[in-house]
Formats: structure tokens, sequence, C-alpha cells
């Protein structure tokens, strides 16, 4: 064993005393110096090793020179007792240690004691490296390093070692590896940095979100086997809600309460169980599934390792997995740290779930935090084993792939990442409760080792086949930076939905006046039959948006015609240049009442079609009160008020605008008309349209046609004049009622229970959608 302070942390500390002893068998090496064992190869030192070569040369205390071999006898291990006989305490543990077993990977508690376990095929040389963070000062503190034997803690390509009595909780973890260095065969190898195990279900970090004071802290792994499971409750159940009935609201667990004006104690600011308290909000809003910003830990710092155009910013959207098992510490309350995360993400999920609230988290697989080979940031993959974990171009001197955007591409269909990823899937359902994921970048997923796209892809076929995964909603973004763009052709299995790009597309056109978008719109709104309609595929397969966290907000979509990213400090350059807004007249903050009066508008039909279209439909948060980013259409360096939740605006503005987007959400959830779960038929909708393949034409009405709850009549003008509609008959012994005029002030805007007195024709403002219902 070798007591290690690493170039990368800080401080010198003291070694944490353990009587350190050689071994006693092939199977078992005894901490005390009675039992010899020579083959565990055990080294104490107090200085960080270049690798982890047998005959290591090390220096003690005191300074005098020993070259160890692997094996030594009981005198020379005296020897070493006695020179660091002023590091040892009375109080020190007595170990075991075993050769350990190959699963499960991560940390586990057998009967033997703790199990650590970590695959590298290509690695050479593996250390476990452990720090007691109550003894050592933590992060910062020394390091105790096992180098592991490959003919005793080797199994195929799994390096493992078991050791007894260890702490079953509050020890920090990680691996040294070493291995070939050729850069051009795509290893990556590098003995001096301490790495996260891929596996760890928990990540020690600095504890507080954007603490500038610990800007360079490093992770390491950490586990708990000492707490009670996590009591969900008697009459605790899952919502399951059926995937036609799904209204999902897309949030940031920090920027949704992290504001002052959310009222919250600072130290619940921006938490887990801050999001329990704002609960309220979302049953008031009527949405049933909260799909999260990423929650996986990341580094919001990555921006200011070094100097760059971007080394002002905080990474808030979390787009940039460290690991994938282990829930953000950072979101914990008052700095907790992970272990508290983890108990109050369940806390989270639990109340959420008893307010029929489901749970879908934003799941990052196609790339990791590393970067690139230019500015790499080496955490945990990289180190672990490169040539395995990301997809390389062998042809190219070694280079890494980059289909993300992000300078790295997962090989996630090589069979280790495949189940590095399924297992990590299985986690967050059986341990967390999560319902469901939506996969950033999911034609990444899609790719072969070479970047290739493959027709059946392993990992999206084994994730719509699993057992545990088959209750949850799987949802992908189908297209990635590399051009693999597969929206109504994403390889699915009858399971798989889908972020419809062209729905977002075709609204915003249709809705700012473009022409020859009329048949395009109708399309889209009926479900996109012409995407999904084909095998056992569902309306519901159709996730519809106008507005996600990327791009525009809603406000900022009938605001700005171009984005205004110079805060992100690239130039303007990073962003899309084509957001299909149109800002009613004038670019940005007005006083304008014309101008004014037409955003509010633009802004009620959007809500309006996203929410009578058939398919799944999803808003973001912010959007039903008006939220702007000032027209930065890129905001995920910004923790501040550009994307935290601005509680006094949806005060402050009356909740007019806030009552227009609930009423519409509840009107939705009451009328089976808007999810069905077959596509439209002919009998299902009749189109009051003759003028189909007009250009110039931008108006379009239609009845959904319901027997037991009364025909919803829908009109949608998007040109610059009054039009007078003429209104169809109303079904036998039934009259039409005014639901929904978005020209009207509020409260007229919507009526949920109908306003009577329509007959014959109806003048439809400019820009303006109604909804009547026959009753």
């Amino acid at each position: 064993m070798m007591l290690r302070t690493p170039h990368l942390y800080d401080s010198n500390t003291s070694m944490f005393p353990l009587f350190a002893s050689p071994p006693s068998s092939r199977t078992s090496a005894t901490c005390t110096v009675a039992s010899p064992v020579i083959e565990m190869g055990l080294k104490w030192s107090k200085h960080a090793s270049g690798s982890n070569q047998q005959g290591a040369v090390r220096k003690t205390r005191n300074g005098a020179r020993h070259s160890t071999a692997s094996a030594y006898g009981q005198r020379a291990q005296e020897r070493v007792l006695e020179e660091e006989a002023t590091q040892l305490s009375e109080s020190s543990p007595s170990w075991k240690l075993f050769p350990g077993q190959a699963f499960p990977l991560g940390v586990s508690e057998v009967d033997s004691g703790i199990n650590f376990a970590i695959f590298s095929q290509h690695a050479t040389a593996v250390t476990l490296c452990l720090s007691f963070p109550e003894r050592l000062g933590g992060l910062d503190g020394g390091m105790m390093e096992l180098p592991l034997d490959r003919n005793v803690n080797k199994t195929g390509d799994i390096w493992h070692i078991c050791i007894q009595d260890l702490p079953r909780s509050n020890v920090l973890y990680g691996y040294c590896m070493d291995g070939p260095r050729g850069w051009h065969q795509g290893h990556r190898f590098d003995s001096s940095i301490v790495l996260v195990d891929p596996y760890a279900k928990l990540v020690e970090g600095r504890r507080i979100f954007g603490d500038t004071t610990k800007k360079l802290s490093k992770f390491l792994g950490t586990y708990d086997f000492d707490s009670l499971p996590f009591y969900w409750g008697d009459n605790y159940k899952l919502p399951n809600i059926p995937e036609k009935d799904l209204v999902i609201y897309e949030m940031n667990v920090r920027a949704y309460t992290a504001d002052e004006s959310s009222g919250l104690d600072p130290d619940i600011r921006g938490s887990y169980l801050g999001v329990i308290q704002k609960i309220p909000h979302l049953r008031e809003l009527g949405i049933n599934a909260v799909e999260l910003l990423p929650v996986f830990e990341f580094d919001e710092f990555e921006f200011q390792r070094r100097p760059n155009p971007r080394d002002h910013m905080i990474n808030t959207w979390g787009y940039s997995t460290i690991n994938f098992f282990a829930p953000m510490s950072r979101y914990a309350s008052a700095g907790g740290g992970p272990l508290k995360a983890s108990q109050e993400f369940k806390q989270m999920v639990k109340a959420l779930h008893g307010a029929g609230i489901e749970v879908i988290l934003d799941v990052v697989y196609n790339h990791t935090n590393e970067a690139d080979d230019a500015n790499p940031y080496t955490t945990s993959f990289r180190g672990v084993d490169n040539k395995v974990y990301y997809m390389l171009d062998v042809n190219n001197n070694g280079k890494l792939r980059n289909y993300t955007g992000c300078g790295n591409t997962l090989n996630c269909n090589h069979p280790v990442v495949m189940e590095l990823i399924l297992d990590s899937l299985r986690h967050w359902v059986t341990e967390y409760h999560v319902d469901g994921f939506r996969f950033d970048l999911t034609s990444v997923l899609c790719r072969g080792a070479d970047g290739t796209p493959l027709d059946a892809p392993p990992l999206i076929r084994a994730i719509a086949k699993d057992a545990i995964l088959s209750r949850c909603k799987i949802i992908s973004e189908p297209w990635d930076c590399g051009g693999l763009y597969l929206v109504g052709r994403f390889p699915n299995w009858d399971r798989w939905a889908e972020w419809n790009g062209k729905y977002r597309d075709d609204l915003r056109r249709f809705i700012k006046g473009d022409s020859g978008m009329k048949g395009s719109f109708a399309t889209r709104i009926s479900g996109s039959a012409d995407l999904y309609k084909v095998n056992k595929r569902k309306p519901y397969h159709s996730v519809n948006f106008i507005i996600a966290h990327d791009g525009f907000t809603l406000y900022d979509l009938v605001s700005y015609n171009f984005k205004h990213n110079d805060a992100n400090g690239e130039g303007g350059n990073d962003g899309n240049n084509d957001n299909l807004s149109w800002n009613c007249g004038h670019e940005g903050e007005t006083d304008d009442s014309t101008v004014k009066a037409i955003r509010s508008r633009q802004m009620k039909n959007f809500h309006l079609a996203l929410m009578i279209s058939q398919g799944t439909p999803m808003m973001l948060m912010g959007d039903e009160y008006g939220h702007t980013r000032h027209g930065n259409n890129n905001s995920y360096g910004h923790d501040t008020a550009l994307n935290h939740f601005q509680w006094g605006l949806l005060k402050a503005r009356n909740n007019n605008h806030f009552r227009f987007f609930k009423e519409v959400i509840k009107f939705r959830q009451a009328h089976r008309v808007f999810g069905r779960d077959t596509f439209l038929e002919k009998h299902d909708v009749t189109w009051h349209e003759d003028n189909w393949y007009n250009y110039e034409s931008k108006f379009l009405a239609f009845t959904f046609h319901d027997n037991s709850e009364g025909d919803i009549y829908l009109a949608f003008n998007a040109h610059d004049y009054f039009i007078k509609v003429p209104m169809p008959a109303p079904p036998v012994k039934r009259k039409w009622f005014r639901v929904v005029d978005t020209n009207l002030e509020s409260p007229n805007d919507i009526v949920p229970d109908g306003v009577p007195g329509l007959a014959g024709t109806y003048n439809m403002a400019p820009f303006s959608s109604i909804l009547l219902q026959a009753k």
C-alpha cells in the first residue's frame, strides 16, 4: 500500500495510519504483520508514483530510499513499519485483502468485505486509490494505493480486489491506470491521474454549486452501505400514466428554484428539495410529467479550467456527464454531498409521484465531459480505456470522432459500453423509480464503432426489449451533429417515441405566417401520420414541441428575428442561425402596444396548437409566464436570471398569461378527442377546406368529432387581416360555445364552460385562433 498525494491535489497531508503487511496466501492478505502473502504486491509510500511498476523506488518520510520489490519478506515489512512509526496510530484498523470478484462492476458489499471491480481491456497496471475524508481532509487529502496484481486481481478484462473491514461508508476511491502509450492506436493512459470509477454509484466533488473557491475541485467515487434503504411509503405507487395522456414539462432542477424570487430558504434553492416545495405550481399548471435536464454528476466549472472565450461561463444545463450512475451531488440541499443528493433525489421522485407527476430524465449517453484531444479533461473513461469507450478514427492517428459537437463520441454499441448504459438505465429505474428517459442526440446511439449508421443498432434494440425498462417511456432526440437525421425513421421496435423536429419547424412557420404551410400544419396537428403511421406505432410516439431548452423561449420566438448570443463569448457564432421566429414588428423589448398585443396572441396560438395536436405535447419551463432570455438561443452557460425561473414575473403579470396556459392544458386533459391512441380516420375529423393548394392561404379550420363529449371546432388565422369564418352546423340538438379566442383579453380569451350565442359567421382577428365546443 502506498499513501498517495497525487500532483492533481493541492495540499500535502500526513499519511493515514495503516498497518500494511506481507501477503500470506493467494486468496487473502492480512494487514497484520503475522502472515506473509507475497502475491498481492502491496506497497506503502507517501509520494505519487509516475507509474505502477513492481520494483518502484519509493521515498519514506525520513528521506531514506529503498528499492522495493512487489514481494518481500516479513523482516523487510517490519523495517518499513519501523521507519513509518511516527505515522502510525494505535487505533489503526486491521484489514484483510482478498483477490475479489469480477462482478458486479463498481463497489459492492460481499461476505468477505467491500469488493471493487473495474473493466479495462488495455490497461497493464491498475491501482486502487483510497481516501478517508474524515481523517485526511477530504478530496485534497492523501490517498492510499493498492496496486493490483494481474495474476491475482484480474479475471478476463476486469480488475478486482476485496477488502475486509474497510469502512462501509465515508470512503473516497478512484483508480490509477497505466497501459500502452500509443496515441495513434487510440490509447490515452496517464497513470498520474486518479480516475472516477465508471460504475461509481455516488460521486464526491465540490459541495456547493458554483463555489468559486473550489473551482478546480477533483471528483472521486464513494459508496454507502450503512444507511437504511429509502422508505418509499406503504401506500406509494407509480403513476403509470398512459403515454397518450402525457403532458410533459421540460425543466432544469437548479434553475427552477435558484432565483431569490422563489422565496425558498437559501439552503434549498436550486435543489431537489426545492422542486418539492414548488410542486403546487406544477399541479396548478396541469402537467403530469417533468422531463429533467441532466441530473447525472457533471462539473459546472468545466469551461473555467483554462483561459478560453467561454471561461466566464458556468454549465447550468448539465450536458457534460462525468458519471452515469451518480445523481448530481450539488443539487443536494445545503451542500449536503452525494449521499444526501441521492436521498433527496428519491424524496423528490416520491413527492412528484404523490402528486401524480411522472419523472423523465434527459440522459446524455452520446458523449462525456472529457472533451477532445486538444484540451482533454480526463476524469474517467478516457483514462480507463479510451479505445473501448470512445469512437476513434484509426486511419487518422487514433483521433476521437466527433458526432456530438462536444469533442468526443461514446462508442455506444461496443458490448462493454452498451452494458454500461443498460446498467445505468436499470439503476435509475430500480434505485430511483424514474418513469422514463429522453436520450440526447440519440442518433449517435445508432452508429457503429467507425461512425457508420446501423439499421438495427444493438443498444437501441436492447433498451426497447429490456424487461426492467419495459414500463418506462423512452424518447429519442433523433438527430446528431454529424447529420444523421432520423425523425420518422428512427429504429423503434414500436417502443421508441421521438422528439418531432418537423412538428416544431412546421408549426413555427405556419403560425408566424409563412406561405405554403397549411397542408404541413394540418399533418402535424393530426399526429404526423406521414412519419409514424407504420407497424404498431401510435400518435403519442410523436413528442410534439415548439420550444425546448435549446433555442428561443416562447416569448423570444415572438420577439426576436435574430439570436443575440454575445454574452456567450463566442462572437455570436454559437447557436442556431435559423430559428423560424418572427418579432412581430420590433426586435426585442418594446412599449409598442400593437406589437405587444400580437406577441401575446402568437404565444397563445402556439400553446393552443400544441395542446390540441394529436401526439404527446411538451412545453418548456417558464413559457407559462413568458420567460425571456433576451434573444439568447444557447444559454447553457448562464447561472443567472437568463435561465432561472422568475417567480416574481409569474405574479407580476397578473397571471393572465399563466391562466390561459393552465386552462388550455386542463381542457386538453378533460377531452379525450385530443389524446387518441390511434391515428385519425376520415370519420374522426372534418376539414373545412377547399383551398389546400392555394400557396398564399394561411387559414385552416377543422372539426374533431366526438359523439360522447361533443365536437370540437378549431380555426387558425395566420393572415395579417380579419377573416369572416362561416361556422359549420353543430351536431343535432347541440349548439356551439366559444371556449377560446386568443384575440380577446383575459379572462375572455379562454372560458372553459364556453360562451353561447354563436351562429352564422365568426369574425377572426389577424394572427388569432378559436376553439368552439358543441354542447
